[in-house]
């Protein structure tokens, strides 16, 4: 899966605009090796939301293993989702001196922390693609159903 895919998928997925927000503002805060050293209280800031609202967008992100909470103010991107391999080191741009943190032992020291839920340890998209379908699948009958009082509506109001 490259990060491409994973941008068309949440746009689909997350209708409401804060979670997808809040992952975008997590991929622009990452670091090297895809750390994210923000706290909410911080998050909410930057957003310019509640801190409810943004510890509920969170939680919602988390719970399909994009990010996870390392620990108080750093959480991780799931290497397949987002990763920044590397970073200039500040004050060094005039030398290029970066950090670069290989993909490859990130993604081991997940899959080997079994404290982690396994949509974290193992992640794959399709729980949110089928989650898309089963959506659309129930919007299109809450759009029959409309057309059909409609049409139920209207046959009474011609039938008077």
């Amino acid at each position: 899966m490259d990060s491409l895919e994973f941008f068309l998928v949440i746009a689909q997925y997350f209708r409401e605009a804060l979670p997808l927000r809040l992952i975008l503002l997590l991929i622009a805060c990452q670091r090297a090796g895809g750390r994210i050293p923000l706290t909410q209280e911080e998050m909410a800031t930057i957003l310019d939301v509640s801190r409810t609202k943004t510890s509920e967008a969170l939680h919602t992100v988390m719970s399909h293993g994009i990010v996870f909470k390392v620990r108080r103010g750093v959480y991780q991107f799931n290497p397949p989702y987002s990763y920044r391999v590397a970073e200039f080191i500040p004050g060094t741009e005039m030398t290029g001196e970066f950090v670069k943190v290989e993909q490859h032992g990130t993604i081991s020291q997940i899959r080997s922390d079994t404290s982690l839920p396994d949509l974290v340890r193992f992640p794959s998209l399709d729980h949110m693609r089928q989650a898309i379908a089963e959506l659309r699948a129930e919007r299109a009958r809450e759009r029959a159903a409309r057309r059909v009082s409609r049409t139920k509506r209207t046959g009474e109001g011609t039938a008077q």
